[in-house]
């Protein structure tokens, strides 16, 4: 078998995630009992602005996470750096009530972005459990030629190395997901960063760039509006966020699936007793009707699981993002 320098570069990646997050290594932190858990409010560090997306599926299950846990669960907004300095104050937490909700980037490939972290996902942080999950979509000018998705990917191509796309900074789940992307659909537009989602739809719509990778909720009034144009969404399957929208796998592209995430992370010394119980009361509460369906309103799809599906994602993630930020000797100050 002939070995490529993109199986290589991936088997790399693959061999930095299978030393990360594996259940082993938090497992073992399981030689603590049961504790009286918790004692005191529990706090959940968010790394974004108020009404961020993440910030709306945390606040989504405060409320009712409190009524299980019989102590109060607030949300601290302390945003910078994409979340990375709040996950930085989770790792260092000490007080076993402090936790975190993070995105994919923070869990998984935040160190290999920018080694000067002061955190280190695989040793710093007890996976809890996913919140919810959203694709991303991608959408071209108003202006492209063509309606279905396969003659809008053709528009993309034909635009060569003189088109660009836009993301909200380096190293961001989009310019990741557009890369890895990129190497399998044949684009070869080239990245424009921006400071936010929205200047990026404004980059779009004047004509700065052409394509990007949004969030539904940002996608899909434009879209409606004939702004811009869906050729489909990063997730395997159809996404209920989205319905109306095929997958870019019915366009024919295999191997870019991709989907944002939401999760609650520990600290790594926190009792696993203690995560336990977290997990067992999140699981209770987005699997709620009620919860379920006020973070489909806020853009996400609620994702019930074990700490153990949390660390799967987080080495599927790392392999897949690791491998384009090796291939493309990718760095982010972030």
């Amino acid at each position: 078998m002939k070995i490529t320098k993109r199986r290589l570069l991936e088997g790399g990646a693959a061999a930095i995630a299978s030393s990360l997050f594996t259940p082993a290594s938090w497992a073992q932190r399981a030689a603590g009992g049961d504790v009286a858990w918790p004692t005191k409010p529990v706090r959940i560090l968010v790394g974004f602005p108020a009404g961020a997306s993440p910030d709306l599926a945390a606040r989504a299950i405060a409320e009712p996470l409190s009524k299980i846990l019989r102590q109060p669960v607030t949300v601290e907004n302390k945003p910078g750096a994409s979340g990375n300095l709040v996950a930085a104050e989770v790792a260092k937490a000490t007080d076993d009530h402090t936790i975190g909700a993070l995105i994919n980037g923070n869990l998984t490939i935040a160190k290999l972005l920018n080694p000067s972290l002061g955190f280190d996902p695989e040793k710093d942080f007890a996976p809890i459990g996913l919140i919810g999950t959203a694709p991303l979509v991608l959408v071209v000018s108003g202006s492209a030629t063509g309606k279905s998705a396969a003659d809008l990917l053709l528009w993309v191509r034909n635009l060569g190395s003189g088109g660009k796309y836009g993301t909200p900074g380096v190293g961001t789940v989009g310019h990741l997901g557009m890369e890895l992307l990129k190497s399998r659909a044949a684009i070869t537009a080239q990245h424009k960063p921006y400071t936010g989602n929205p200047q990026v739809i404004a980059g779009i719509l004047a004509g700065e760039i052409q394509l990007a990778l949004l969030p539904p909720g940002l996608a899909m009034p434009h879209v409606k509006s004939g702004k811009l144009k869906a050729i489909g969404v990063t997730s395997p399957e159809r996404s209920p966020l989205v319905n109306e929208l095929p997958t870019i796998r019915d366009a024919d592209v295999r191997g870019a699936d991709l989907e944002i995430w939401t999760a609650l992370a520990a600290p790594a010394s926190m009792k696993p007793a203690a995560v336990a119980r977290l997990n067992a009361a999140l699981v209770e509460v987005i699997s709620s009707p009620e919860v379920s369906e006020a973070l489909l309103k806020t853009g996400w799809q609620a994702q019930p699981g074990s700490p153990d599906t949390l660390a799967k994602r987080m080495r599927a993630d790392t392999t897949r993002l690791g491998g384009v930020i090796i291939m493309k000797g990718i760095r982010s100050e972030a």
